[in-house]
């Protein structure tokens, strides 16, 4: 599987030219229960680095940022009605947009597994 990670604790994952897009397992637990969560409208185009996404939860807000460019191209309208699948599933049911991309390059600049592991220890 072809995940990387930002140091801001979002994932991505690849499948073909198209990033699915969440926050990892991590993240989630430091959050604590998520209550809300606002996706970003499909066609929205974002730079690496924008805010696409706020995720609130009993203990604060966070922005979730574009780990790469492109366009929203599809959102997990569940997660809507049931925000809380991000702390049950953050990395698979819990994800939150998928985004075409725009320059795979910048894929290059993401953490692998194994570096995010070594930045959450």
């Amino acid at each position: 599987m072809n995940t990387k990670f930002t140091p801001d604790h979002e994932y991505i994952r690849v499948e073909g030219s198209v990033g699915i897009v969440g926050i990892s397992n991590h993240a989630q637990e430091q959050l604590g229960d998520i209550v809300f969560i606002e996706l970003p409208p499909v066609g929205k185009v974002l730079n690496k680095g924008d805010e696409a996404a706020v995720v609130e939860s009993v203990k604060a807000a966070s922005e979730i940022y574009a780990p790469v460019s492109g366009e929203i191209v599809e959102v997990n309208n569940a997660l809507t009605n049931e925000p809380g699948l991000v702390n049950s599933d953050a990395e698979n049911g819990g994800w939150m947009f998928k985004i075409a991309i725009k320059n795979a390059e910048e894929l290059e600049t993401l953490l692998n597994a194994g570096q995010y592991a070594d930045l959450i220890r």
